[in-house]
């Protein structure tokens, strides 16, 4: 299964250059997947919600019921983005329905993790690999990125219906809002090229496509309700990063995506990570950008799956 990642600013049009080749056997592995890519309630043409209350939890039970509804008892999960969010708390809440869960954005937010986070900016090597402090360190950079680039989280996570209407009366507003954050999230310096380095690994259609399923949909507002949700007292009160969970995981971390985290701190929240994929390419929209690479490493980290199911328990379908 695969959690459409999806924030603001994807959709399901990122995984059709990798759908066809996980639904492929590839070289040397006896398995393929049947995949299941959902829109998030509210994006595209999934159906937005009629009252306050729908935060990622409440959209890991939706598709853990979709997954039971299509006949799927266990299965496996990937999630970048909103999708690493809704598959971290799926994987906390439903953790015996769950064989894998792998994640190209993995976040663990809790109280030892921010705790080692501040001690690493004094001394990385307790922390991170030395060839990865840069990832993470000097903190004030990655402060310095958050308060230029996170602008947009703060407006949809406190005034979501108010920037919805401005950007659900202009099509090309709405273009101009969503294409900043396909050229930033893709290469941090895209920002000082005159064109946004937009086309270094997307084509115009591709981007379009993008667009035009929140256009057509008429959804930019609805989709950003689930900022605020993720944000309100209520969600934030379930502390759902502070349990850990069982199910085996593993993560692939592009060089460019918007923030790093070591093992060290993953298995914090993830105590059974099986491992750990640290590319030297990529960004933010991995599975449009580099489909084959985010497919090789999926196809590596369900092999890893099924072999620890065989040495723990007999779970594997």
């Amino acid at each position: 299964m695969s959690v459409d990642g999806l924030g603001l600013l994807k959709s399901v049009r990122e995984f059709y250059e990798a759908i066809p080749l996980l639904t492929k056997q590839q070289p040397g592995y006896n398995f393929a997947f049947e995949v299941i890519a959902p829109s998030l309630p509210g994006y595209g043409f999934s159906q937005g919600s009629v009252r306050p209350g729908l935060a990622p939890p409440q959209v890991s039970v939706i598709f853990r019921n979709l997954m039971q509804r299509l006949g799927f008892k266990k299965f496996y999960v990937q999630g970048g983005d909103w999708g690493s969010i809704i598959a971290s708390a799926l994987v906390t809440l439903f953790p015996e329905d769950v064989l894998g869960h792998h994640t190209n954005m993995p976040v663990v937010q809790n109280k030892q993790a921010t705790l080692k986070t501040i001690l690493g900016a004094y001394i990385p090597s307790l922390v991170v690999e030395s060839h990865l402090a840069s990832r993470m360190y000097p903190l004030s950079d990655f402060f310095a990125y958050l308060m230029e680039e996170f602008g947009y989280y703060h407006l949809q996570a406190t005034k979501p219906d108010s920037v919805g209407v401005a950007l659900t009366d202009s099509p090309s507003g709405l273009l101009a809002y969503i294409l900043e954050k396909f050229s930033v999230w893709t290469r941090r310096d895209h920002r000082h090229k005159a064109d946004g380095g937009l086309e270094f690994r997307f084509t115009k259609a591709q981007l379009i496509d993008n667009l035009m399923l929140y256009w057509t949909s008429n959804c930019i507002t609805t989709s950003m309700r689930l900022y605020a949700e993720e944000m309100s007292r209520k969600n934030q009160q379930l502390e759902l990063g502070e349990l850990p969970t069982p199910v085996p995981t593993w993560v692939v971390q592009a060089k460019y995506e918007i923030m790093y985290q070591p093992p060290g701190i993953l298995k914090l929240k993830f105590p059974n990570l099986l491992g750990s994929t640290v590319l030297d390419d990529g960004g933010h929209f991995l599975a449009l950008e580099l489909p084959q690479v985010i497919v090789n490493d999926i196809f590596k980290a369900v092999n890893a799956f099924r072999n620890w199911h065989k040495k723990t328990t007999n779970t594997e379908l």
